[in-house]
């Protein structure tokens, strides 16, 4: 069957009957005598739209029928009667995009077929741009721009796009379609479809489209994607163009505010940027390294002197920082004392590292209680205890429950030193 959205894509608005409404899970499948609501298929996706004011986000196709599901509206009360007349309306903004989109794959799939022998295989329509899976080992960037300034003079010549319908047995099919078809679900049937880009090609599709290549405004093909046998270029048809272009003109502005200069010096500035950062980070590595040894160091000489501590609580809020905890853990020379380790990150999230390291006993009585207690989530084994958490307001509980321990270890003495 030719549902009226193929028999007319610009159609928007169309009365018709109601064949059958029938309930089902989280809402009612419908199925009209026609429908300007296009089912998904062909890799277009489905229309959006209402009937009798009732929203439509699905339509699927199923032999012959279109089924509408609708949701319910929480009041359980059926939508519509079999026979009862009503009135469908496209979402047309959704419906001219998808028909941009579709009617642009027709014509790059065929320039690249015709240029460069490479067949498409498959193609997909997404929210943000679409893609061609071209049997090729690769695409150049002069393919790229040749395939590309060829279908924009095309849409400059305003090449008609024609769409006939066949009978399957019609000796005429075969001899029209001029290239094999691509996206016709397998179950389809009754009269056929066939898209032809005046000139350039003829091909069955259950599609929307446009009637002349002006429509589509322009074509940008974006990018080449290689990826586990597939070569996969992203393109960008009609309105999606320019709403790129608006993207990359509001970005570019940032930028100018964010570099102080213009688009031409942008890549020269963020290199530097990049430089300054690289310094920046190796002295702040140093200066890290530096820390953790002189705490390390305090530490070892109270071990000296007699006065080793039972456990230590080291706290930075700093940011995630391993160098701090490796290098502390390194140079520390206490091998009975429980050393309980934070670092958060510095957007106040809560979230953060934690690093237990003591006795194994310890740290198996230890570990996982605190590790709830900061609702972290880790594991430990032996000396060893980590964990990344999400709650380190919860701190002092943990302080307080490892004091304990330690008081209750020791006849009701402790010996801690807590660093902030």
């Amino acid at each position: 069957m030719v549902f009226k959205c193929q028999e007319d894509s610009f159609l928007k608005e169309f009365q018709t009957k109601v064949v059958s409404c029938e309930k089902v899970a989280g809402g009612f499948n419908v199925i009209f005598e026609d429908t300007i609501l296009f089912p998904e298929g062909g890799g277009q996706p489905t229309d959006h739209g209402t009937v009798g004011g009732r929203a439509v986000k699905s339509v699927v196709r199923k032999g012959s029928e279109a089924i509408h599901f609708l949701e319910d509206d929480g009041k359980g009360s059926q939508p519509f009667a079999a026979g009862e007349q009503v009135v469908q309306c496209v979402d047309w903004n959704r419906r001219f995009d998808h028909m941009q989109q579709h009617s642009g794959q027709h014509l790059i799939t065929a320039i690249f077929d015709r240029e460069f022998k490479y067949n498409t295989k498959s193609w997909w329509l997404g929210t943000e741009s679409s893609y061609i899976d071209l049997e090729a080992k690769d695409v150049t960037r002069e393919q790229l721009e040749r395939v590309e300034s060829i279908c924009n003079q095309l849409i400059v010549d305003c090449t008609p796009v024609r769409v006939d319908v066949y009978e399957p047995d019609d000796p005429a099919l075969k001899s029209d379609v001029t290239r094999a078809t691509r996206g016709l679900p397998e179950d389809v049937s009754g009269p056929l479809r066939v898209v032809t880009i005046a000139g350039i090609e003829s091909n069955m599709c259950c599609g929307t489209h446009v009637r002349n290549l002006g429509q589509l405004q322009s074509v940008k093909l974006l990018s080449v994607e290689k990826a586990k046998g597939k070569c996969l270029v992203h393109f960008l048809v009609g309105g999606r163009v320019l709403r790129k272009l608006s993207e990359c003109y509001d970005r570019e502005v940032q930028l100018n505010t964010l570099l102080n200069g213009g688009p031409s010096s942008h890549i020269d500035l963020a290199k530097k940027l990049q430089s300054t950062v690289r310094a920046t980070q190796r002295i702040a590595k140093k200066l890290t390294t530096e820390l953790a040894t002189t705490e390390a160091e305090k530490l070892n000489q109270q071990r000296d002197s007699g006065s080793a501590p039972k456990y230590v609580s080291l706290h930075r809020g700093d940011g995630q920082d391993s160098d701090f905890i490796n290098t502390f853990l390194r140079m520390v020379k206490l091998p009975d004392c429980f050393i309980f380790l934070t670092n958060a990150d510095t957007d106040g999230s809560g979230k953060g590292q934690l690093v237990l390291q003591g006795r194994p006993d310890d740290v198996a009585k230890l570990g996982p209680e605190i590790c709830t207690l900061l609702e972290g989530k880790g594991n430990g084994k032996g000396t060893r205890y980590n964990a990344k958490v999400n709650k380190l307001k919860n701190l002092p509980q943990c302080e307080k429950l490892v004091q304990e321990y330690f008081s209750s270890c020791d006849g009701g003495t402790t010996a801690a030193v807590v660093e902030k």
